[in-house]
């Protein structure tokens, strides 16, 4: 409830109360009891509101008798989140997406009012211009439905085509994920400069954005901010958002953001392990970084990164507002997305300087000498990577040292 206050108030609305109930089960037509409707409706003269926000999701029937009964706006979680993602989206693409996502959630609506006006009977009821107008809409928002559908596989298909040209690249690539407002837009902006909206807001970005990043090693990687996570995020949304969240399931690495501040940080976590898993890219490579440790108190910090700790073994604690724990959390990025490195030895000529850049780009160099024939150089690459060094692979012949008495010539 507390975070459906946050819901509420990034939508753009003022809460004046809540209302809990607790019953064995559901009710079929109203979702909550008869006495529950009558006591919120009650409440209208002293609260004055003009809309009920529901914390599950409503069937349609539910959803039109609630409204019937209270003659009020009511919206359930899933409208609120969608409405929340429409005025955030800011690409054509997050457009097209969240369009998606409330189309098919309307049409079942649709077609539930559609259905009672047909089963009511009786005169009034057979047909005219009512149905007949249920019937226009349906086929127009189904059409639009196909529309988008096509519009959004072109999308997918540049999103294959902008991984494919990043891996060409064989840099590593690296997506940030987290719970919403953990803090992954501000880590982004604070490790690259990519300028990306961050505001203490839920779903304040919505749109990938990808940087690179520079090691201390000289080594580059890419880095991706992504949309962020919550519970019972939507069903049409993660069909809608699936180009954009295959970011998470084709990167190398996956850098995990918690929020140390919030109450509910070990609940966010698993939310996103959930989500991780749904993705199928809950066994990646990890590093986890306990974000806003700034927001907490000497005892409270130690409270909270001990209980993290113990889930999270090797997390850094780290403040992307004030930059502290950066050292320790980017040598744990560059731990960790090494991968299945691949040691190299090897004999670079005098003049071909441009291959141990290349190589600090993509791997490391870890040792280098000098000696008759070039650079004997040791280090490591990518697995994926390692055979553009294979000509330069060094044999113990190769690479006698270089002493002042040897001179080196042009040939």
């Amino acid at each position: 409830m507390r975070e459906l206050e946050e819901l509420s108030l990034t939508a753009g609305a003022e809460v004046v109360a809540s209302e809990v109930q607790r019953r064995d089960e559901v009710e079929p037509a109203l979702f909550v009891g008869k006495g529950k409707v009558e006591e919120i409706r009650d409440r209208r003269e002293e609260l004055r509101y003009d809309l009920i926000v529901c914390n599950e999701d409503l069937s349609p029937r539910q959803q039109r008798n609630l409204e019937r009964e209270l003659k009020i706006k009511v919206v359930d979680r899933t409208e609120l989140i969608l409405d929340i993602f429409a005025q955030h989206a800011r690409t054509r693409e997050g457009r097209l997406q969240v369009e998606s996502a409330q189309l098919h959630h309307l049409l079942p609506r649709l077609i539930g009012a559609y259905d009672y006006h047909r089963q009511g009977g009786g005169i009034g009821t057979r047909g005219g211009p009512g149905e007949q107008q249920i019937e226009v809409e349906r086929r127009r928002i189904r059409k639009r439905l196909k529309d988008l559908e096509r519009e959004l596989e072109d999308v997918r298909r540049q999103r294959q085509q902008q991984r494919a040209a990043r891996r060409g690249s064989e840099l590593v690539t690296v997506a940030i994920v987290g719970y919403t407002n953990a803090g992954k837009s501000t880590l982004l902006n604070t490790l690259t400069r990519a300028g990306v909206r961050a505001e203490n807001k839920l779903f304040a970005t919505l749109d990938p954005t990808t940087r690179r990043l520079r090691l201390d090693s000289g080594r580059e990687l890419l880095l991706t901010d992504t949309v962020g996570f919550i519970q019972k995020l939507p069903t049409d949304l993660v069909a809608a958002f699936r180009a954009t969240l295959e970011e998470v399931t084709e990167a190398d690495l996956i850098i995990q953001v918690l929020d140390l501040s919030s109450p509910a940080v070990e609940e966010q976590a698993a939310t996103v392990e959930r989500v991780l898993g749904d993705l199928e890219a809950a066994n990646k490579p990890r590093v986890v970084a306990m974000n806003k440790v700034d927001l907490l108190g000497p005892a409270s910090r130690r409270r909270a990164i001990g209980a993290l700790s113990a889930r999270y073994p090797g997390a850094v604690a780290i403040s992307a507002v004030k930059r502290t724990g950066f050292d320790e959390l980017l040598r744990e990025i560059d731990r960790a997305s090494r991968g299945d490195a691949v040691q190299l030895e090897m004999l670079v000529p005098y003049g071909s300087e441009g291959v141990l850049a290349e190589l600090r780009k993509i791997g490391g160099v870890e040792r280098t000498e000098y000696v008759e024939g070039g650079t004997h150089t040791w280090g490591w690459a990518p697995r994926h990577a390692a055979g553009r060094f294979a000509g330069y692979e060094v044999r113990p012949a190769r690479a006698r040292r270089y002493s002042p008495s040897t001179t080196i010539g042009k040939a």
